[in-house]
């Protein structure tokens, strides 16, 4: 059975992508269906083993230019983002954060999707997108500020095209909704992604943005990170159905995506933006990964959920997946790897540093940046807080 978009937009230009740019044309039946249970995109085994069969042709192609550099490149960006990742949860450890997100385990499927984008694509990150974060460049240490509470993000959005992290779980998939139809509006051929995790999946804002999407043809992909623990909660007790699927009753297609797989995670994301680039529509990717530690470092996973779970996983780590394919192929030399192991170590010697001199921000500010144009209440609160604290200088 397939279903297709009954909503109709002139296409617009091409995706401008590698693959575009080659002539190579896409393949329409796969944006109007949805993917049999048991299919799983995967073009590298957990051993690191390349896999080109009849049932991935359709994303073969959006990887064939990937050289032996790119492939290297996108190690280091998984590697990276892990050390920047272990630095900022052993920052929380000795009290120098109040929280943390760590995506041990998710780097192949954040680095994936957030290599396949242009720069004038358009993210909307929940608050454990720090491997797209890294592929929009938005400096890492950035990110930790709202972590430590010295200000409410750290980054202009628009200058990276990332939105600040989304704390309320699911909403963003609305913002980004809307924005993609704004950009439908503006005939601009750029495409928007929300991430978004297997619990918010169950949220109503979600599902409200699959609907507005389907129904305005909305040039937007909806990233969901399967990572199988919403906090405490397995997959099983959320669905019935694996959760690509669910795209199918909204009018759009879902696919399932080894999460483990860089390559595959970015073949399947190119080929999401390009529908969407070409005014096909919204697409649901299920990338099927793990949560290797904690939801937050307020969490205890060891309360729900078994170790030689993590242990099976965690013979599928992406990162050694894909060292195992360059050492195989040839790709990459010892040489490359102790030089980049040195390169992660200055990378969280300069987290810490750059978190521990973080200044505190004056104590008034809370007030600004809450309405543009100011707000009576917010007057009356400001003054009242600036009168509470002249309190204590007074003696009171």
């Amino acid at each position: 059975m397939t279903v297709e978009s009954t909503a109709a937009r002139k296409p617009r230009r091409s995706s401008g992508t590698k693959r575009a740019a080659a002539g190579a044309s896409p393949r329409k039946t796969a944006g109007t269906g949805t993917k049999s249970a048991d299919q799983l995109v995967q073009l590298l085994t957990p051993e690191g083993d390349r896999v080109e069969n009849a049932e991935n042709a359709e994303f073969l192609s959006y990887v064939s230019d990937i050289t032996a550099e790119d492939l290297r490149g996108l190690y280091r960006d998984m590697v990276m983002t892990r050390r920047f990742d272990g630095e900022a949860t052993a920052l929380q450890r000795q009290g120098e954060l109040g929280l943390w997100a760590s995506l041990l385990g998710q780097e192949a499927a954040q680095i994936g999707s957030g290599r396949a984008l242009r720069d004038d694509d358009y993210v909307f990150p929940t608050y454990r997108e720090h491997g797209v974060a890294w592929c929009r460049d938005v400096d890492p240490t950035n990110l930790l500020g709202m972590f430590r509470g010295v200000n409410h993000g750290g980054w202009d959005p628009n200058t990276n095209n990332f939105h600040l992290y989304t704390i309320v779980i699911g909403s963003q998939t609305l913002h980004a909704t809307g924005y993609a139809m704004g950009v439908a509006k503006d005939g601009a051929d750029s495409a928007v992604i929300a991430y978004f995790g297997d619990g918010a999946s169950s949220q109503g804002d979600v599902n409200e943005a699959f609907t507005f999407s389907a129904v305005y043809n909305a040039p937007v992909v909806f990233f969901c990170q399967n990572n199988q623990w919403a906090i405490s909660e397995p997959t099983e007790r959320q669905t019935r159905v694996p959760l690509y699927q669910r795209a199918q009753g909204f009018g759009f297609p879902g696919v399932r995506v080894d999460g483990n797989d860089v390559l595959a995670c970015l073949a399947v994301t190119r080929w999401a933006l390009e529908r969407a680039r070409q005014g096909e529509g919204p697409t649901l990717i299920e990338a099927f990964t793990y949560r290797m530690g904690a939801h937050t470092t307020s969490d205890d996973p060891t309360r729900y959920r078994r170790d030689e779970e993590r242990a099976a996983w965690e013979s599928r780590d992406p990162i050694e997946r894909l060292k195992a394919h360059l050492l195989a192929s040839g790709g990459a030399d010892e040489a490359f790897f102790e030089s980049l192991e040195a390169e992660s170590e200055a990378l969280g010697k300069r987290v810490r540093e750059a978190v521990r001199n973080m200044p505190d921000p004056d104590t008034m500010s809370i007030f600004e940046n809450i309405y543009a144009d100011g707000h009576a209440l917010v007057d009356e609160e400001r003054a009242q807080f600036a009168a509470y604290l002249a309190s204590f200088e007074e003696g009171h």
